[in-house]
């Protein structure tokens, strides 16, 4: 029976994939091409850069074992200037270590060996997520909060801090709409897990660690991102 391709679209998600190995290169971008996405490879950091000056992407896909500059590295320098997801591919079996993905920025992460239909899977999650529209505020409560001298609008999912953007991703994005929908409750840490990445209790912790770092002035010692032992974490909004 012969193959059945989806015809690449103008309009199909853009996604450059960073990978030192020719293979898995040439399949991944066969692949994501046979299910309308359009691809541009790259076969290690400094050629990745070049690509991302000229071109604009939807995804990346970063493998985080590279020679010379790593995937860890290149998500770090890409984070500092945009907010464009970040899949990582890892052959990395320490949590530890797939969890610095996390921390750097990334959106989720896949072990090494996979199954391109989970990459795809994957990717799909990510990029549905980013397309959706924000969810409405809450009903009679307000479209933006206030904390400290932040303020975070919940239909735009803009972080502000007085009269500068600051920049967040998608997922810190989520998990302050969540908290400030529940005007200065408590939400459980299962309720901000991420259903489509298979996040766990840690994966929380490390995306709540790295938001507070951003919004605190000792993220040790926080004044508004605040834990609530054995249950979640709550956001001390002004009433």
């Amino acid at each position: 029976m012969a193959r059945i391709t989806v015809p690449i679209s103008d309009d199909g998600a853009h996604v450059l994939v960073v990978d030192d190995d020719s293979r898995i290169r040439s399949l991944l971008s066969r692949f994501l091409q046979g299910h309308g996405f359009r691809v541009t490879v790259a076969a290690d950091a400094a050629e990745a850069r070049d690509r991302l000056r000229g071109l604009k992407f939807d995804l990346l896909v970063l493998d985080v074992m590279m020679p010379g500059e790593s995937g860890f590295d290149l998500a770090r320098s890409v984070r500092t200037h945009s907010t464009v997801p970040i899949l990582m591919l890892t052959a990395l079996s320490d949590l530890d270590d797939r969890l610095k993905g996390l921390e750097i920025g990334a959106d989720d992460y896949l072990g090494k060996p996979f199954d391109p239909r989970e990459l795809l899977l994957r990717i799909n999650g990510i990029l549905r997520r980013v397309a959706a529209a924000p969810p409405a505020p809450l009903p009679a409560g307000p479209e933006a909060v206030r904390f400290g001298p932040f303020q975070f609008h919940l239909v735009r999912g803009e972080l502000r801090q007085s009269d500068e953007i600051v920049r967040i991703t998608n997922r810190e994005r989520d998990i302050l709409r969540q908290l400030s929908q529940a005007l200065g409750g408590t939400v459980p840490r299962e309720m901000l897990a991420d259903p489509d990445s298979g996040a766990n209790e840690r994966t929380i912790d490390v995306q709540i660690n790295r938001l507070r770092r951003k919004i605190e002035i000792d993220a040790a010692n926080p004044n508004y991102l605040q834990t609530v032992r054995g249950v979640g974490y709550r956001l001390a909004v002004e009433a």
